[in-house]
């Protein structure tokens, strides 16, 4: 019983919906901490932009500059600094560490690989995928 649970559980996790996310607390998140380098509209030129080593890109076009998919894996790497971006002077993300917080929240990769990441991380990405293409 208890291997056909763990198995249901598993079939949920793997199977459920790319992933759960509050787009508005993504979106409120993206104006506390991303706003000052990305801009308030996310095109990549906030008020601190021009300090940058590397200038910031715009976030409303990373899936039209892939191929029209969005790049979640590299996103979710940015954003929790495994694949670090040092335009900062220090690694990006400056916040890293706020976002950090417990991988709990299941998302599942376009390969199909699922990955647990933290609830602000899921936010802010369903955030970002939802302004693709904005104007």
């Amino acid at each position: 019983m208890r291997r056909v649970l763990a198995c249901l559980c598993l079939i949920g996790v793997t199977s459920a919906p790319a992933f759960a996310q509050d787009v508005d607390h993504g979106g409120a998140l993206f104006q506390t901490h991303c706003a000052t380098c990305h801009g308030a509209d996310a095109k990549g030129q906030g008020p601190l932009a021009g300090a940058l080593i590397l200038q910031p890109v715009d976030l409303t076009a990373l899936a039209a500059r892939h191929g029209g998919e969005f790049p979640l894996e590299r996103v979710l790497k940015r954003i929790d600094g495994t694949d670090p971006l040092v335009s900062h002077g220090s690694p990006m993300p400056v916040y890293g560490p706020y976002f950090e917080g417990v991988a709990n929240t299941p998302m599942k990769l376009p390969s199909g690989q699922p990955v647990l990441v933290s609830e602000p991380i899921a936010d802010l990405v369903g955030y970002l995928q939802s302004i693709q293409g904005a104007e």
